[in-house]
């Protein structure tokens, strides 16, 4: 039974889910680092949300984890390259809090353009300030968004009912998907340039970092209302401060900070700057879906192979998952066929996808694929680390597909291009391709030759010449061992030329029977290969 440790408060309903799937859980909440590395070895899996923090110390730690879910969009608490390396999916829930999120974005845009907050403070104070505030239609007026994606297209919807032109800039929004929101797509600088109101809906990353900084602040319109839900560090805090005491800034109004929890900033006491504690999120609505969202993900996941808004693996339905299953299987094996014959490394893979196959989700596949490829000669590799070693190691990966396959239904060929040695220069190609036949794995093809077999647990990989003496010679050696054959399969090119032999056998021969069987005058390379 899968063991889940909840590591923030979940509502009782969505831990009700785990419990409904068979999942036990443990909930132990506000642990520090130290608690949580002696706490998590024992786990499948963990559930967070923004006070638990799995760094890289803790993932190093987690020997069973497969999968982190977050109840939420922000995994900044999360090391998700710890994670890719240790084989840990990373799950987010990100349509759970939208509205939560795009409301409080139109609230704080109607409490700045409005200036509600002082308004109520002096009000109570019993000022009645009533000439003291005079405040900015929105309808009519030009809402520009930076990021138009799940939260900023929210966003857009509910300012086009309030009667306002949206102009958005995200390098990601289509022109079809701009035409169908009613939005205008503009580049950055235009849309600094006319928008009168701007609001942020975008990760904080390397490309967006300071989108708004000093230059990019000073190039909007005098009198402009700034709105930012998304993350601290999107805005220059500095600059806002010296553009709303001068006026060009009319009004800010900020729920993230550059550093959190922000119990001083300088932009505090600023007139005309209204601040709330990253309340984004914060209804009984968003915090209940996201919750009930993530407990679900994370149980099609461990029970099933489903993965579902995962920031490290791609996606992969629970009606995709029982269809993909054996064909990952299949190119898990022919990966690890391929990294246990490329004895001095590869310069280049390319796998190719025929028939029934090409029309399925092929990110996962490949991803199996790699994985098998790369624990040859790396160990511990799984579908989620795959990707991320081999790009990071500079190998060049192509992959192809064709919708026909000329003998079989689905076919998955795998084209290794070995590092060069000194008896091979330019280096070489190692080729393979396997099918399903019956809903099981099959080898169908070995360096270009026919050859259709099972995948065996142990197995001697034996390319020779076809030449009389060596069948007898391999037979003879694998008797003197008291070692089975349990399956054998022969593929040549054309007689007397370059052959193959594959053979399952039921027990590990030793390493002096490899080498007396590599000196056999018919042999040109021998393998004992582990499935």
């Amino acid at each position: 039974m899968p063991k889940v440790l909840i590591g923030d408060k979940l509502s009782p309903a969505a831990v009700e889910i785990f419990h409904a799937r068979g999942i036990e859980t443990v909930t132990k909440t506000g642990l520090n680092t130290e608690e949580l590395i002696a706490e998590i070895p024992e786990y499948d899996g963990l559930v967070v949300r923004s006070a638990c923090k799995p760094n890289a110390d803790v993932i190093a730690a987690a020997t069973n984890l497969k999968v982190i879910g977050r109840a939420g969009i922000g995994v900044d608490n999360i090391d998700i390259k710890a994670a890719t390396a240790k084989g840990v999916v990373v799950m987010n829930t990100p349509f759970g809090n939208a509205i939560t999120t795009a409301e409080h974005a139109i609230a704080l845009m109607f409490a700045a353009a409005r200036q509600i907050p002082a308004a109520n403070a002096e009000t109570q104070e019993g000022k009645w300030p009533k000439s003291g505030y005079m405040g900015t239609e929105v309808s009519y007026k030009t809402l520009g968004l930076i990021g138009c994606g799940n939260i900023g297209s929210r966003v857009a919807e509910r300012a086009i009912g309030l009667k306002m032109k949206v102009a958005a800039y995200d390098p990601f929004l289509t022109e079809e998907r701009a035409v169908e929101l009613g939005v205008e797509k503009v580049e950055l600088d235009e849309l600094l340039k006319r928008a009168d109101i701007i609001t942020l809906h975008v990760p904080l990353t390397e490309q967006t970092k300071n989108v708004l900084s000093r230059d990019n602040l000073q190039k909007t319109k005098p009198g402009l209302i700034l709105v930012n839900c998304a993350r601290g560090g999107l805005v220059d805090e500095a600059a806002v401060k010296d553009l709303l005491e001068s006026g060009h800034i009319k009004a800010a109004a900020f729920d993230v900070f550059a550093v959190e929890p922000a119990k001083e900033n300088i932009l505090f006491g600023t007139p005309n700057f209204i601040a709330t504690p990253h309340l984004g999120a914060a209804t009984t609505e968003a915090q209940e879906n996201v919750a009930l969202q993530v407990a679900e993900q994370m149980s099609d996941y461990l029970l099933s192979g489903a993965v579902t808004n995962a920031l490290n693996m791609p996606s992969i339905t629970a009606e995709e998952a029982p269809r993909i299953k054996p064909f990952a299987e299949l190119a898990e094996k022919l990966g690890s066929f391929a990294g246990q014959i490329s004895d001095f490394g590869y310069d280049e893979v390319v796998i190719e996808y025929e028939g029934e196959v090409a029309d399925l989700n092929r990110k996962p596949l490949t991803a199996a694929l790699l994985a098998g490829l790369l624990r040859a000669s790396r160990g511990d590799v799984n579908m989620v680390s795959a990707p991320a070693i081999l790009a990071d190691s500079g190998v060049k990966l192509t992959e192809t597909k064709t919708e026909d396959s000329p003998v079989y239904d689905s076919l998955v060929r795998i084209k290794v291009k070995t590092k060069a040695t000194q008896n091979a220069p330019e280096g070489g190609w190692r080729t393979l391709a396997g099918t399903l036949i019956a809903g099981k794995p099959r080898i169908v093809e070995v360096k270009g030759m026919a050859l259709e077999g099972d995948f065996a647990p142990v197995m001697l990989y034996v390319n020779n010449l076809d030449q009389p003496g060596f069948i007898g010679a391999l037979g003879q050696m694998l008797g003197e061992e008291a070692i089975n054959i349990a399956t054998f399969h022969l593929g040549r090119t054309t007689a007397g030329d370059e052959a193959i032999a594959l053979i399952g056998i039921d027990s590990t021969p030793s390493s002096g029977l490899v080498d007396k069987l590599s000196a056999l005058p018919q042999v040109r390379y021998a393998r004992v290969l582990t499935f």
